[in-house]
């Protein structure tokens, strides 16, 4: 690897620039973007993109195709866990229809021939649901944003990714109360039965979100043997670095990044002090945040394909962060198949598993979304809640409602796994 000492002198005169202070003389002691310790402050804690501490982490290395064709085209983990979550989701209402457990009405029942239509229904409430949940409730642009290009709609450009869960919980259940009216059955029954299915789709997605390297966690407050590092923040600071205000004293944040590019070598395009130059245009020059854009994509592949030289340049830069994404495995997918699966042991009234599985869904996540970052363009919200527990909070009351319902109404218990 080349020496850096170049590399030293032109980092250390950008952030001290960008800060407002004197420029030191080079030495081979001037500080490299691996050992620059940035002062918190309000600013970057609430965006989670920066801390004083620098404590040691696993470097996220998890590859998101299982089988890669093209740099686009591939069988990827994420489009494996909605398979999983719809394949054991079916077995599990096979399971429950073989034993005589569905019935709908006390006298009608889903009959096993008529599961595969039903799965198809659900299947497409959960994808159109939480596609169109996320464009609601998280990039409101996508839904004005129509161009003369296929697919015409941005709503509908699903590969660019953007699946909301809660939004995904609501279309199941429209699906399953169309699919009840146009067959005449109890919806609530029907919504019964996608719960213990539901819970293993979240785990499985929760899963693919952690190997994808998205929806990371806030930064740790101490030492934390399974914190983890993920290259993606740079995206953030990428954001951060060209939104910030010309009055603000914070260094920039993305010149960390020049030993990771030195290290990347021949490949990355560019030699340390370019990628330094290319962080001082960032505010002027669109095709400088193209160039910092794909020069951050390129890093990410490399410790994807196991580069060593770069991971290890990238370990004393990146913030250590809780793995939201295994805590919402655990919580939102393991937590709520245990409670649903031990509610359904006796006879229960058509809605009562149902308005159980949202109300606990909606606590567990109140409750994982403390240690998840909120998005990047949205932020805290009232009360330093995330909009995601915001609208937990609303879920929570239309499980309770379900609940309270189902439990008025007149109608005879069903299901029970566990009687004889």
């Amino acid at each position: 690897m080349k020496n850096l000492s170049v590399t030293n002198a032109l980092l250390t005169t950008l952030v001290a620039t960008s800060a407002g202070a004197q420029t030191p003389p080079p030495s081979e002691s001037t500080p490299t973007g691996s050992d620059l310790v940035l002062t918190s402050s309000p600013e970057l804690t609430a965006k989670g993109i920066a801390i004083a501490e620098n404590f040691q982490a696993w470097v996220h290395q998890l590859d998101p195709f299982l089988i890669q064709f093209t740099e686009q085209v591939g069988i990827r983990w994420y489009g494996l866990a909605y398979l999983c979550g719809f394949f054991v989701g079916y077995l599990l209402m096979v399971m429950i229809a073989r034993r005589g457990l569905v019935a709908a009405d006390g006298s009608r029942s889903l009959t096993e021939e008529k599961l595969g239509d039903f799965l198809l229904v659900i299947v497409l409430g959960t994808m159109l649901g939480g596609r169109f949940g996320y464009a609601i409730f998280y990039s409101q642009d996508l839904l004005t944003d129509f161009s003369g290009s296929f697919p015409f709609w941005g709503v509908l450009r699903v590969w660019e990714g953007g699946m909301a869960s809660h939004g995904g919980i609501m279309g199941i259940i429209v699906a399953a109360i169309w699919y009840a009216r146009r067959h005449k059955l109890d919806w609530m029954n029907l919504g019964d039965l996608v719960t213990l299915g539901g819970s293993v789709g979240i785990f499985a997605g929760r899963i693919a979100n952690f190997i994808n390297g998205e929806l990371y966690g806030r930064p740790v407050s101490g030492p934390l043997s399974w914190a983890v590092k993920f290259p993606s923040e740079a995206y953030l600071w990428l954001k951060y670095d060209v939104e910030k205000p010309i009055t603000s004293t914070n260094p920039d944040l993305l010149p960390r990044l020049a030993g990771a590019v030195e290290a990347l070598g021949a490949s990355a395009g560019m030699q340390a002090s370019q990628w330094l130059d290319v962080c001082s245009r960032l505010r002027t020059s669109a095709g400088a945040r193209n160039q910092a854009q794909h020069m951050i994509h390129k890093l990410i592949e490399a410790t994807q394909s196991g580069n060593d030289a770069v991971v290890q340049a990238l370990q004393p830069v990146l913030t250590a962060r809780h793995p939201y994404q295994l805590y919402g495995a655990l919580l939102e997918g393991l937590i709520t198949f245990a409670v649903v699966l031990f509610a359904w042991k006796k006879p229960r009234k058509p809605g009562v598993i149902g308005g159980l599985w949202i109300s606990s869904y909606a606590v567990v996540r109140i409750i994982s979304e403390q240690f998840r970052m909120p998005d990047a363009h949205i932020g805290f919200q009232l009360f330093g809640l995330t909009r995601g527990q915001w609208i937990s909070f609303g879920m929570l009351a239309v499980g309770i409602a379900i609940f309270i319902w189902a439990l008025k109404r007149n109608t005879q218990p069903i299901g029970g796994w566990g009687k004889r």
